[in-house]
This record gives structure tokens, sequence and C-alpha cells, in this order.
């Protein structure tokens, strides 16, 4: 009679790993987890319960809805200050293939942009050592009036806080013993000019060792921190990345994580959030909480999504590393669940994580795969070129494909009716 041995890859993937049951229990609950759980639901080799756990809390959140929406990328420069190893995106002034756009081609891509219904605009760039610090004001503007003029209320969302930082300097508002201030000057311009909200980029991993090594030069965790506290004040809502794979251990990343979510306690408190009894973290996790929403932003803004991007090598000083796979893709996204208890959204960023990957991701934790795009020139995964666009239907499909409702959103997570490039906000 033949005896059945378990393969030994079946015995290295157990589907279920008791070290886990305390992290259950917590995690049920809405309780906050520690350091060490991340480590531990990093190391398990039981992945299969880690995705559970992230897809139980992203279903208690969310049900079955999985949102997209219809925006357009805008990168007004290239031209960029720094040289940061791992980017592929910069060049400096005199570089084949260097850009800075325009207001004629502003303008030109704003109504594109309306054309195909879209609801946002996200513009970043290169920090520009020689454009003026009225170039950006005006850029929000023409934004904002090219849409209006054609009937469209286009949401800006604009510039990444390494980049506010950047224009407090040349604005000549930057003290490095009051840099608040200078922060506040620029963000109150931007946001009468017609801002509405911030990107995530640029967090990359908050720790001082990375940042000397891979991107010296830029904001520390500190200065990125400071930007978005003060959007927030402001009544601005914000996003937050993390860019993991390259130097970074996993451990800094569960410690950027862990940042991200106290930052986030200060500005859910600030809208009259409270911790559980007995705690001292505010959670969104608990059952029967609800989700803050725009109507908050009277008192203040928050973090709406964290969007964790996977670092790719090509073109970049760091080639020489793998890069993350996907399984380490995968379990990043939904331990980002888990960790980040007050964070109301986890986005799968198709361009950066694949279409498909990024249907997997959705029962993993996220309940976001963004938008339609159009053209994206920060990274070109697969030898891609800068356009790198998706139609609604092949996004409601992916969405359907993994088992949820697609619900098409504006940039502040409202639902959106529409009538083709007609669009208005639901009730």
């Amino acid at each position: 009679m033949t005896t059945l041995v378990p393969s030994t890859r079946s015995a290295r993937l157990p589907r279920s790993d008791p070290r886990l049951d305390s992290i259950r229990e917590r995690v049920l609950a809405g309780q906050r987890l520690t350091l060490d759980d991340g480590d531990l639901l990093y190391i398990t080799p039981d992945i299969w319960t880690v995705c559970e756990l992230a897809d139980t809390i992203r279903r208690r959140l969310h049900g079955d809805v999985a949102y997209y929406n219809l925006n357009r990328h805008l990168n007004y420069s290239n031209v960029c200050a720094l040289s940061c190893k791992f980017c592929e995106f910069y060049r400096k002034r005199d570089d084949d293939g260097a850009y800075t756009r325009d207001m004629d081609y502003v303008r030109e891509e704003v109504k594109k942009a309306v054309e195909g219904g879209a609801t946002e605009i996200h513009s970043v760039g290169g920090l520009h050592p020689y454009l003026p610090w009225d170039y950006y004001p005006e850029l929000v503007r023409t934004i904002k009036e090219t849409a209006k003029a054609i009937g469209s209320d286009l949401h800006v969302k604009a510039f990444t806080a390494v980049e506010i930082v950047h224009l407090a300097r040349i604005a000549k508002v930057f003290k490095a013993d009051d840099r608040t201030s200078g922060i506040r000057w620029v963000l109150e311009r931007l946001k009468e000019a017609g801002l509405g909200s911030l990107p995530g980029g640029g967090a990359e991993v908050f720790d001082d060792r990375v940042h000397d090594e891979a991107y010296k030069g830029k904001i520390r965790s500190d200065v990125w921190l400071d930007v978005h506290t003060i959007a927030h004040e402001l009544g601005l809502n914000t996003n937050a990345t993390i860019l993991y794979g390259h130097i970074e251990d996993r451990h800094e990343r569960l410690v950027h994580m862990d940042m991200l979510r106290r930052a986030q306690d200060v500005a859910l408190a600030r809208l009259g959030y409270e911790p559980g009894e007995g705690e001292t973290a505010i959670t969104l996790t608990r059952g029967n909480t609800s989700l803050p929403s725009p109507a908050m932003n009277a008192k203040g803004g928050y973090y709406q999504t964290i969007i964790p991007l996977p670092f790719f090598p090509d073109g970049s000083d760091l080639e020489h590393l793998p890069g993350p796979a996907g399984l380490e893709n995968l379990r990043t996204l939904a331990i980002s669940r888990l960790m980040l208890d007050n964070f109301p959204h986890v986005k799968a960023f198709w361009i950066m994580q694949t279409l498909a990957m990024s249907q997997l991701m959705l029962q993993c934790g996220a309940d976001d795969i963004d938008g339609t795009v159009v053209w994206y020139d920060i990274t070109k995964v697969g030898g891609s070129s800068t356009h790198q666009e998706v139609t609604v239907a092949k996004l409601e499909r992916a969405i359907r494909e993994a088992g949820f409702r697609p619900v098409e959103r504006d940039t502040l997570y409202r639902r959106i009716t529409r009538e083709g490039k007609n669009w208005r906000i639901a009730n």
C-alpha cells in the first residue's frame, strides 16, 4: 500500500498558526495591535490567516463595496533638485526628457479630463529649483477655473509634503526654528487657490537610516507629519503612502505604520472620536463605529487612505536590488489594514500593483483600486509607457470578478452618480 507523505511545501505553508490566536481575538475586538504583533504577522508562514483577518476588517468597514474613481494625473515637471536613489522619475534641467508644463498645457489637460468625465486632477512633480512660488497657486487656479468654465467642479489633489516644504522655501517663508508657520502659509494660499486635498507621496519609510542612505536631502518623517497635521488643522484631508521593498527591513515598515496611526489618533480626536473603554488608541475597527466623513471637515481633516507602494528597482540607482515579490506585496497590504486600524481606507494602487494583483488585494484588506489615471510618469511597471489608462468598464469588471460591488467615488469618498461625462455627488 502506498503511504501518502505531505509535501514539504504544504508543511511550510500551514493554514493555522496558533500564535495568531491572540491577534485574532484583538482584531475582532477592534483593539490595536502592537509592533510585536506586526512582526509575527510578517514572519508567520500562515499568510492565509493574515489575509483572512484583513478581509474581515475590510468587510466590517465597507461590506462588499470596492471603490474606484475617474481621475487624471498631471505631472507638472520632472525637473528635481534631489537625486533619490530609488527614483527613475527625476531629471535635471538639461537632461533628455526633462519637461515643465506651462498653463496652456495644463488647460488642455483639464479640458481632456472634464471631457472624459473625471472628478479629480492629481498633480505632483519634482522639486524644481527654478520655478517661482507664483507658479504653484497659478497651477491650482488654472485647473479650477478651466474646469469651472466648462461646467465641472474638478477636485484638485496636489503636492506631496515634500513639495509643500520646497514651496515654503522658494517662497522664503520656511524657517528652521519655526517651520510650521511657513508650511501653514503655503497651505493656506494653495487652499485659497482651490487645493482640495493632499496626496500621500514622499513618505517612503519613516526611518533615519533608510532616509540617509536612499533619499538624503528629502524631508524627514517629523517634517512630513507636520505638513499633514497642518493640512488637517486647515480642514484638508490627506492620504499616506509607504514605499517598501528596498533597503528597509520589515520592522521599519511597522514603525512607519505606527507613526501614521498615532498621527491619525490626533486627527480623529479633533473630530470628536474617543478611545474605547480602557484604551488609549482611537480605532475605527470596533463594531458600530462610524467612519469620518467630509461633513466633519469643518472641525478638521484626517488621513483617508493608506497606499502601500512596492519599490521598482529598474532604472534607479538601486536597480541591483530585487524589489518585493507578489506574496510580499499581498502580505504588506494585509498588514497595513490590520495595523492601521484608524484609517478608513486601504488602496491597492493598480498602476504599481497591477490590476490582477489588485483584484486579489481586494480580498485581503483593500477596498479601493484608484481610478482611470490616463497618464502616469512616476513608475512604469514591466516596460509600460507613461500612457497607463484603464477604462471604467475594466475597473468595474475587475472589482466584480473579485467578488465585490463597484462604487464610483470622488476624492473624498462621496459616492458619485453620473450620466456619461456629467456627474454629481449622490445624496
